[in-house]
């Protein structure tokens, strides 16, 4: 059984019982601190977002450490630009105690009322515009059939 682990920016596959070297954690020396796993796997493999919300990946910090030094040099020919730096990253050996696969108790989603057939939500229905009809289908032809007159009527010019 391991896990595929992500701290620091980067994945490390850990087993029980390992010791790394990780980026500088928070925490002093002998804290547990949880780890985010990104694959887990013993009989199948786990790497969906709810499966992996029941993983637990707990390791103990070992101790704060600093890397070997790197030397940094710099060097443009012909101009006499010479530079020589050094670094040394912050680093946390961890010892990883545990790796299991919690069981979730499962819960009940709620259902919403079953809806009668043939009904339709209010978000479903769409304006005759946006429907495709065009404005064709928005605007009416005749303004005495839009008036609620039923048959069409002849206005005079002058009332």
């Amino acid at each position: 059984m391991y896990a595929i682990v992500k701290t620091g920016g980067k994945q490390y596959r850990v087993e029980r019982g390992q010791t790394l070297l990780v980026e500088r954690l928070v925490g002093e020396e002998g804290t547990n601190v949880a780890l985010e796993p990104v694959l887990y796997r013993s009989e199948e493999a786990v790497f969906d977002a709810t499966g992996l919300q029941k993983v637990k990946v707990t390791a103990k910090i070992v101790g704060h450490e600093r890397g070997e030094k790197l030397r940094v040099f710099k060097f443009k020919p012909k101009r006499g630009y010479k530079r020589r730096t050094g670094h040394r990253q912050e680093l946390t050996r961890i010892e990883v105690i545990d790796i299991s696969m919690g069981t979730a108790a499962k819960a009940t989603a709620v259902k919403p009322a079953a809806k009668p057939v043939g009904a339709k939500s209010p978000t479903s229905v769409k304006p005759a515009a946006a429907a495709g009809g065009g404005e064709a289908a928005s605007i009416p032809q005749n303004p005495a059939a839009a008036a609620g007159g039923g048959e069409a009527q002849e206005v005079p010019n002058g009332a």
